[in-house]
């Protein structure tokens, strides 16, 4: 009697990890789109990854086991050298990347399909066998991992130093001009100088300095994030980003603004173990204040944005459960909250500056007219990771 299994064989669970990496993949292309060489590749990797996971459920052969392994050794290697050293002739990975949990699914699922693609090798007759009993099984598994990485895929770009939004202060309105003065990275360690962005008054310079020091004396108080959680301080569930805020809601309608003993929300780095780093600071402007109407501390050194586009659950101690349009409303009982202006400060080194947003969703919108700032005068590149 002829032996029976109750598992689909090797090549399709392999096409299943393969369509389940082209899916994230795809959804990398929109959020990267500023990179346009970056983009064409996501392109080229989602189609060429789902092409031969459709090709390997109906076909088995060993070239289509050796195309598998070939096309997701390639991009399972890829992610790798991101992750060490940078790709330096592309836009977008000049600078070695972190690791964040939609990348790194992306990456999982590739180089499930090369070890069972080459498992399907080294085994005689494992390459012609076509079995979808209980397909479903490994679908199922995949794509309870490929979507939440597909969701913060589109929605989260990651913070590329060497380019990130192609704009700094001094050229967002398109001026470009050296300054009379060589700008210096930001380093929380060194003496803050800020100084070498054109049509930055002394002023503006001396006060975002201070507003710096200040902030990089006092923040560390809210370094363990437990301590903050017992001062009133409560997550917003976005640690999925990579980044977590804290926020205490009652300090946003307060007159107390940009006070580092009293921030409204404190922002922490989360570790693939689970832990917190305390990495920035993000002061909020009560909901009444437009964007037209922030107060100028550092001129063109800051730039505040709101957010209009994320969906909150209700009560005293919302959190983010969705992203709708700007502007659009949100699915019951979901709901849109009144928008603050905000800006970070960060006391680690990052690539845009001291005042740099968030990249992707985390972004935000800022004034009507303007283009998204990135520091790059202050910039310190490769040390955000």
């Amino acid at each position: 009697m002829p032996t029976t299994t109750r598992w689909p064989s090797p090549l399709v669970i392999a096409a299943c990890a393969s369509i389940g990496a082209g899916g994230i993949h795809a959804a990398f292309i929109g959020s990267h789109a500023e990179h346009r060489t970056l983009a064409l590749l996501f392109v080229w990797s989602a189609a060429l990854q789902l092409v031969w996971g459709i090709v390997a459920l109906v076909r088995a052969s060993p070239a289509v086991a050796a195309g598998g392994l070939a096309i997701n050794l390639v991009m399972s290697g890829a992610w790798f050298i991101t992750r060490v050293t940078g790709i330096s002739w592309i836009g977008g990975l000049k600078d070695r990347e972190p690791m964040r949990f939609a990348d790194t699914a992306c990456a999982g699922l590739g180089i499930i399909a090369v070890g069972i693609a080459l498992g399907v090798l080294l085994t005689p007759g494992a390459a012609r066998e076509i079995r979808l009993v209980n397909a479903g099984i490994p679908a199922f598994l995949v794509a309870a991992l490929a979507l939440p990485a597909m969701i913060l895929g589109g929605t989260t770009v990651h913070g590329h130093a060497d380019d990130a939004h192609g704009h700094s202060a001094a050229d967002a309105t398109g001026e470009v001009a050296s300054a009379a003065v060589p700008p210096k990275p930001y380093n929380p360690t060194q003496p803050i100088d800020l100084s070498g962005v054109e049509g930055v008054t002394p002023e503006q310079q001396a006060r975002a300095e201070n507003l710096v020091a200040i902030t990089l004396a006092r923040l560390p108080a809210f370094a363990d994030y437990r301590v903050a959680e017992n001062l009133g301080w409560r997550s917003i569930g976005d640690e999925l980003t990579g980044f977590e805020h804290f926020i205490k809601w009652d300090l946003i309608d307060d007159d107390d603004a940009l006070n580092p003993d009293a921030p409204e929300s404190l922002v922490y780095r989360v570790g693939t173990n689970g832990s917190r780093t305390l990495v920035s600071v993000m002061f909020l402007l009560p909901p009444n204040v437009p964007l037209g109407g922030v107060p100028d501390v550092g001129g063109r050194l800051m730039q505040w944005h709101i957010h209009d586009d994320l969906c909150f659950t209700p009560g005293a101690t919302p959190r983010v459960a969705g992203v709708t349009t700007v502007g659009g409303s949100c699915t019951a009982p979901l709901e849109k909250l009144a928008p603050s202006p905000m800006i970070h400060v960060w006391i680690v080194p990052h690539p845009c500056g001291p005042f740099a947003a968030l990249e992707g969703v985390g972004a935000g919108q800022v004034k009507d007219g303007d283009t998204k700032w990135c520091d790059h005068a202050h910039g310190a590149a490769g040390t955000f990771s």
